[in-house]
């Protein structure tokens, strides 16, 4: 087990209705893990077909409360991101909605997960676009979400994370992102490989993907986006695995790349101080 602390896995899911919970919060600090960022699983996971703002309401309280319970686990401490996933759209169409109602729909999920921000369970906003072929009017209501988000990013002054199709150039997402005042340190590509460009790569933890971004120098974060589904265990990757991966960089040589990842990072996209949590403190 490493001896390199803090520790971030920048994006997974907990699922206590359906999947493991807290149990593989545990597992995490157990392999030398010591912070967790808590992405809301979709809200038809959770509490099934959603219609109005209460629904998206009681998938992240459900969300909170799993992460407060993974926080009590940790040497360090768990944070909430909240939001609407991207593929939502596709399924509110298939059961009538038209491209426009659905992405207003989604906004007004993203309104309360602002809310949560901005009253202080949580301390990020998710939102994006369909990773797979949609047509034009799902597509541009896509984009009209996500500059939603952008938005209430920027009211709120908190970051975004972004569930996007792949590649590597995303410039135009964080141009929009500023365009509506929110910084593009803010806007983070979830799922990243190592050669992102534009916003903040969080980088699955694949190991030639790291070794790309640690060579890199820039400022990046470390994800496994496990799932928490009992008929997929261990996907994507299990909630060992950024430790795992840390110990292995930090072996390779890339102290100071895990420093970028796990403390330089963090503080300045979201604003924590990784090191001062581990020690008890409440920042």
């Amino acid at each position: 087990m490493t001896a390199f602390e803090p520790i971030l896995d920048n994006h997974l899911h907990l699922d206590p209705v359906n999947g493991r919970g807290v149990d593989a919060a545990e597992d995490f600090a157990n392999r030398g893990g010591t912070h967790l960022l808590v992405l809301n699983k979709p809200s038809w996971h959770l509490v099934g077909d959603v219609d109005d703002a209460e629904g998206f309401r009681e998938t992240f309280e459900i969300t909170v409360d799993v992460t407060e319970r993974a926080s009590a686990l940790l040497p360090g401490r768990a944070w909430p991101v909240l939001g609407v996933h991207p593929g939502l759209i596709s399924q509110l169409v298939d059961r009538g909605y038209t491209a426009e109602e659905a992405a207003d729909l989604m906004q007004a999920g993203l309104d309360v997960a602002a809310e949560f921000v901005s009253e202080g369970p949580a301390l990020a906003i998710k939102s994006g676009r369909p990773h797979y072929d949609v047509s034009e009017a799902v597509w541009e209501a896509s984009n009209d979400v996500m500059q939603y988000a952008f938005e209430l990013g920027a009211e709120v002054g908190c970051a975004v994370q972004l569930h996007t199709e792949g590649g590597e150039d995303f410039e135009e997402v964080v141009e929009w992102a500023e365009d509506r005042g929110l910084p593009r340190e803010r806007v983070v590509k979830h799922y990243s490989g190592g050669n992102v460009h534009g916003p903040i790569p969080s980088v699955i933890s694949d190991k030639d993907e790291l070794e790309t971004v640690c060579e890199r120098d820039v400022p990046f974060l470390m994800e496994t986006d496990f799932i928490d589904d009992p008929d997929r265990p261990g996907a994507v990757l299990g909630p060992k695995t950024v430790p795992k991966r840390t110990e292995w960089l930090v072996e390779e040589g890339y102290e100071d790349a895990m420093i970028r990842a796990h403390i330089d990072t963090p503080a300045r996209v979201y604003g924590i101080d990784t090191e001062a949590t581990l020690e008890g403190d409440d920042a």
